[in-house]
């Protein structure tokens, strides 16, 4: 058997669940998942601006609060916070190990991921319309391939306390150190699909151990302010039992293990990565005991010819501002300062088509599902009018949250609780690469 912990299943997740794995949870490896698209494009841009900057904003502190307990206890830790400054994030976890006194600790760095000297205003966006790089119409920030095991291998294989990349897919993240433990053939498709099913059940942390499954009166869960992210226990064959430490909140059950299974999955039976085509449709899920539930029989063919890559934009200013209305007639004077705003907007050059208004508390997420009733608007009694704005154009930006405060006193009565902003924006898009284009390499440091 080998032990997995997941740390995190975002870039701002929360850090105690991943101190009390490190401590209490006797695991082979601890394993941090942190890009998105957004995350990636981001650390772009931050390293652009600083080029000691592009990694994780958290990985300091995650690596004082965890590595000491990690040394300890013999576990070893596997992340992608390196994000877009792979390097810089290696040296800042030598230096956290300086800190902490742990002599000889070793990183191994995963580079290679970044491969934005291959994109070419000729390059195709399949999630763009099949449209060109050079159409997008904004700068490239960076691009990055998703790296399977093949080029995570050696850096686990090198024996390194921390292994740290950018770009990886999700479930490898996982799978790595299972087919290092095993020995599995990285062409045994059954096995990888199985292993793949493991990083994927555990990827996003607790989702699987109730956090985002809970919902009040329908899937009730207890303690989730002290809910533990989750716990896999590989066997050889690739069948896992998913659990949690004891007495931590949350639930562990075949419906929360359910839910993770299809989160993000289009084709149950052909889930792309970049070690294997998965087939989670003959998967059986079932609860061997409270908060621990075995998940086995996934099966896999043969991995994909290509590599996706995620290509990162510049996309300008992004603005959002707002004003609240309460009491009787709320919505129908929200409904006027939201007509000021559009009349007043459409005036500035280039301002149609960047912006949205929303009414929050009425119809902001549903709004192009359902309008509300005359009904639903006399029964609203507290809105918040939301105008968000993206574009190149920061002065567009500013005209738009000056628009907005001026309705403290130039639109309806009682509008109050002002609030604006202004933060940079990124766009994504995605392309695919061959393999044979792609060289990544493996960095060792030394505390």
């Amino acid at each position: 058997m080998i032990r997995l912990g997941a740390g995190s299943g975002f870039s701002s997740d929360r850090l105690q669940p991943a101190i009390d794995l490190a401590r209490d949870g006797e695991l082979d490896w601890l394993v941090f998942e942190t890009i998105g698209e957004r995350t990636l494009a981001f650390g772009h841009r931050d390293r652009q601006l600083d080029a000691s900057k592009g990694y994780n904003p958290q990985l300091a502190k995650r690596m004082r609060g965890v590595l000491g307990h990690c040394h300890a206890n013999g576990t070893r830790i596997m992340s992608n916070m390196g994000v877009a400054n792979v390097s810089a994030a290696a040296e800042v976890v030598i230096g956290v190990a300086r800190e902490l006194s742990l002599k000889g600790l070793k990183v191994a760095a995963l580079e290679g991921d970044e491969i934005t000297d291959l994109m070419a205003p000729e390059t195709v966006l399949f999630d763009f319309g099949g449209r060109r790089l050079e159409e997008v119409g904004k700068p490239l920030v960076g691009a990055n391939v998703y790296l399977g095991i093949d080029a995570m291998l050696p850096a686990v294989e090198s024996g390194a306390d921390v292994v740290i990349t950018g770009r990886v897919a999700d479930p490898s993240l996982f799978l790595a150190p299972l087919v290092n433990h095993f020995g599995w053939q990285t062409d045994d498709w059954e096995l990888m699909g199985r292993g793949t099913l493991v990083g994927h059940l555990m990827e996003c942390g607790m989702q699987v151990t109730g956090g985002y499954f809970a919902d009040p009166g329908f899937k009730d869960v207890s303690r989730l302010a002290d809910c533990g992210y989750p716990i896999a226990d590989v066997a050889e064959d690739g069948s896992v039992e998913i659990s949690k430490l004891a007495g931590t909140g949350g639930r562990v059950s075949q419906r929360t293990v359910k839910e993770q299974l299809l989160y993000e999955v289009h084709d149950p039976r052909k889930y792309l990565t970049p070690d294997v085509t998965a087939d989670f449709s003959t998967v059986v899920i079932d609860e061997v005991e409270r908060d621990r539930v075995r998940v086995s029989n996934a099966g896999g063919r043969k991995r994909p010819d290509q590599l996706k890559v995620t290509v990162g934009f510049d996309g300008g200013y992004f603005g959002e501002a707002g004003v609240s209305y309460a009491g009787p007639g709320a919505s129908k004077r929200a409904e006027l300062a939201r007509d000021i705003l559009v009349e007043l907007l459409d005036r500035i050059p280039g301002a149609q088509g960047t912006y949205r208004t929303d009414i929050v508390g009425l119809n902001a997420v549903h709004a192009r599902a359902r309008a509300a009733t005359d009904r639903q608007r006399e029964i609203v009694e507290d809105v918040r009018l939301r105008v968000g704005m993206r574009t190149v154009d920061r002065e567009a930006v500013e005209m738009m949250l000056w628009e907005v405060e001026a309705l403290l006193c130039c639109g309806p009565a009682g509008g109050g609780g002002y609030r604006g902003q202004i933060s940079p924006s990124v766009v994504t898009h995605s392309t695919m690469i061959d393999r044979d284009m792609v060289s990544p390499r493996v960095t060792i440091y030394e505390a």
